[in-house]
């Protein structure tokens, strides 16, 4: 089997550790506190969850829907929880289709470390946008990761969106 290796992604997960001295509080609680949405790339906040960019996209798109109540286990969200972070995945689904015109998507989630996951002590699905042909050996021989739109205004268009279809919920 062959193996491709990512170590642009070693960055974002160095860089939240939990007990790291850059960040001492789980990234997505200390987003959900901060009420500057734009600076730490929040989209949405609902009632139980919220939308968020990924600083260190796979893809221009690459959002996360995360509960707001901090947990780690699976089987412990209530069914309103999971019907919301269900929503706004389909949501962010909409959006990306809309503003992006993606060929398809990754949609999942890792649990714990074993599986993969780069924060495992506060769940959230992931969903990154896919084109044919989006791979490249960029990040593989130079360490280069490239992200075709600017983040910024990725967001900008994003947040409208989600205002527009769902409004203000928090």
């Amino acid at each position: 089997m062959d193996k491709l290796f990512s170590p642009w992604r070693s960055k974002y997960i160095e860089t939240f550790k939990v007990g790291s001295t850059k960040e001492e509080q789980c990234i997505f609680c200390s987003a959900l506190e901060n009420k500057n949405d734009k600076e730490r790339l929040v989209i949405h906040r609902g009632k139980l969850a919220f939308v968020i960019m990924n600083l260190y996209p796979y893809n221009s798109g690459h959002m996360m829907i995360v509960p707001n109540r901090h947990t780690a286990d699976f089987n412990s969200l209530t069914s309103e929880e999971n019907a919301e972070c269900t929503s706004l995945l389909q949501t962010a689904q909409k959006a990306l289709l809309e503003l992006s015109h993606p060929h398809g998507y990754n949609i999942g989630m890792n649990l714990g470390k074993a599986g993969g996951a780069g924060i495992d002590d506060h769940l959230h699905w992931h969903i990154v946008p896919r084109w044919n042909g989006d791979t490249n050996f960029m990040p593989v021989l130079a360490d280069i990761k490239m992200v075709s739109e600017d983040m910024d205004r990725q967001w900008e268009q994003l947040q409208e969106f989600f205002s527009r279809n769902l409004g203000a919920e928090a």
